[in-house]
């Protein structure tokens, strides 16, 4: 659950920074909001939590 709210608010960031800066436009941003909202609640959702989860304790497991 931490790692989901993480994403969520990274990504809300990188979405204000990118509408803010002109490389996206509020269309496009809702366009992405609703699609990301409809694939949570499809059938796919499972197999997309489980490669986030598993590509994040891949980064996490690199050592530098």
């Amino acid at each position: 659950m931490a790692i989901s709210l993480s994403v969520v608010v990274l990504l809300a960031i990188i979405m204000v920074v990118l509408i803010r800066g002109g490389n996206l436009k509020a269309g496009p941003a809702v366009v992405a909001v609703l699609f990301g909202f409809f694939l949570a609640s499809s059938s796919i959702a499972g197999d997309v939590n489980a490669f986030l989860t598993s590509l994040a304790q891949t980064i996490s497991g690199i050592k530098l």
